[in-house]
């Protein structure tokens, strides 16, 4: 199989650092022509083949402003989340609101703004990186905004399937980055994750299930919820008090 992405141009949110940061590397590393970097504060870039983009997902014109700035995109990843200390779905409302501005409308409002670019360079790809705490009960609204975006990834396939764009939905549990730094449990590594995605752009998929806990997760998404339920409490001890 090819799994390269010669010819191809890349726009990666998030990309400062963590799993962001994988993605630009192995998208130079598999042939891009060219990765936009995008971040709130963009950093410098060795590699001439890098852009660095000013994009933060909490302004309302900042995903116009990055499409009109990489009109050439043909495969958009949106990885940028964030995942708040003392997160909580019964915390203040406000905060709430801002895990969702982020996590779900800036990233759904990028995908809005980037689709007639991916339309215009032939369809391309659209990859959400999501979360298996989208399936997971998990009182967060991280977990909340993540299952948001999950179904919206999946309507967005629907959507965007006249235009001829691929969309994928990527997810993972603890992945091995600064944002998951506080828990001292197993973790796989970005490296790992990355190459899965990219793999997964070239074969054509509809999903990534990036991590063994997470496959054996949606194996059991059939099970009674009485059953199911409890044993995503044991699951979840190490993370819920």
């Amino acid at each position: 199989m090819n799994n390269r992405l010669d010819g191809r141009t890349v726009l990666v949110t998030g990309a400062n650092g963590g799993l962001g940061e994988q993605f630009v590397r192995q998208a130079l590393d598999r042939g891009a022509t060219r990765v936009y970097a995008a971040a709130r504060t963009p950093k410098h870039w060795a590699d001439d083949r890098v852009r660095p983009l000013d994009l933060d997902l909490t302004d309302p014109d900042g995903a116009t402003r990055a499409a009109l700035a990489a009109p050439d995109v043909d495969l958009l990843i949106n990885n940028a989340a964030i995942a708040p200390a003392g997160d909580s779905i019964s915390g203040p409302e406000e905060e709430l609101r801002k895990t969702f501005e982020t996590n779900f409308f800036g990233t759904l409002r990028v995908a809005r703004a980037f689709t007639p670019v991916l339309a215009a360079n032939g369809g391309g790809t659209l990859l959400n990186i999501l979360s298996s705490a989208a399936w997971v009960s998990v009182p967060t609204g991280y977990a909340a905004s993540k299952a948001a975006m999950w179904s919206a990834t999946n309507a967005l396939r629907v959507e965007l399937r006249g235009q001829g764009t691929q969309v994928i939905g990527l997810l993972v549990g603890m992945i091995d980055t600064p944002m998951s730094a506080r828990w001292d449990v197993p973790k796989v590594s970005a490296e790992s994750v990355v190459a899965q995605a990219y793999d997964a752009v070239a074969d054509g998929s509809f999903e990534v299930l990036a991590d063994d806990q997470t496959r054996h997760l949606k194996s059991r998404l059939n099970t009674r919820a009485e059953e199911l339920y409890p044993w995503l409490d044991e699951q979840l001890a190490a993370f819920v008090p």
